[in-house]
């Protein structure tokens, strides 16, 4: 994923964490500047979406306009993952060992 947080920012005139911050106090947010800080110099390793619908709301974008998939690089080597029941319907499941009726849960 790419996190656009700045290029969200920047399309409502914000070029500092210290205006962001006033932004998202103007939504109820309130984050210390340091969280702010952090958001804005790189991606977040993890993030609460109470959050991110708030920093949706201070910036007036979407999720869309913050998160960008990106495609995942192909690892040397790695073969091609494909679900069962995918392609030419050559990969079967296989049934389970014992073959009859499953047994009635404990009453």
């Amino acid at each position: 994923m790419k996190w656009n947080l700045r290029w969200a920012a920047a399309k409502r005139d914000i070029w500092r964490p210290s205006d962001l911050l006033k932004a998202f106090e103007e939504v109820g947010f309130a984050p210390s500047l340091s969280k702010v800080a952090a958001l804005w110099s790189g991606k977040p390793i993890s993030l609460r979406l109470d959050d991110l619908d708030k920093i949706c709301a201070a910036l007036d974008c979407t999720v869309a306009d913050l998160l960008v998939a990106e495609p995942l690089p192909a690892a040397e080597g790695a073969q091609d993952r494909r679900a069962v029941g995918d392609g030419d319907g050559s990969a079967r499941p296989t049934p389970r060992r014992g073959g009859g009726r499953r047994s009635l849960p404990p009453n």
